[in-house]
C-alpha cells in the first residue's frame, strides 16, 4: 500500500509541475470601417492609375496649429500619442485622442493643431495614385 501511495503522490508532483502553455488568442479590433470621412462627407471613388499607397508617421510639436491644406485622395489615420484637433474650413470640429482612428476629408480645407503640452503622434495610411500630391496646401487667398 505504501508504494501505491508513494507513486501517486509522485505521480501528483509531476502532473501539478507540468502546466500548460497558453498561447495568447490574435484579436483582430476593427477601429473603424466607413464610408464618410469624420464629417459625415461621401468618400469619393478612387482616382484612374497605378495604386500607391504611402503610410506616414507624423509628429506634431506641442502648441502647433498646421498649415490649412486638402488631400486629393482617400486616407485614414490612429492617433498614437497624444490629443489632435482637426477643423475644416466651415469649422466643423473633430477632437481626437491617442488610440482613436479618423477618416480624413477628402478636397476639403481643413488643418489640425496640437493645444496640448506633448507631441502628437499620428500614423496616417493613404491610398492614393502614383504621381498625385498626398496633400496640397492652401495658398493665402484662394479657395
Amino acid at each position: 500500500m505504501n508504494k501505491i501511495q508513494i507513486s501517486l503522490a509522485f505521480l501528483l508532483i509531476v502532473l501539478s509541475g507540468c502546466k500548460t502553455n497558453k498561447t495568447a488568442t490574435t484579436q483582430v479590433i476593427t477601429l473603424i470601417k466607413t464610408t464618410e470621412s469624420w464629417n459625415g462627407a461621401k468618400l469619393p471613388k478612387y482616382l484612374d492609375g497605378t495604386p500607391e499607397i504611402t503610410v506616414l508617421k507624423i509628429i506634431i510639436p506641442p502648441k502647433t496649429n498646421l498649415p490649412m491644406h486638402k488631400h486629393p485622395e482617400a486616407n485614414a489615420g490612429v492617433v498614437l500619442k497624444g490629443e489632435l484637433t482637426v477643423i475644416s474650413e466651415t469649422k466643423d470640429t473633430l477632437r481626437l485622442k491617442a488610440g482613436e482612428p479618423i477618416v480624413e476629408l477628402v478636397n476639403t480645407w481643413h488643418f489640425g493643431k496640437n493645444e496640448g503640452n506633448e507631441p502628437v503622434e499620428i500614423i496616417v495610411f493613404y491610398a492614393g495614385v502614383q504621381g498625385t500630391p498626398i496633400t496640397v496646401l492652401k495658398k493665402k487667398n484662394s479657395d
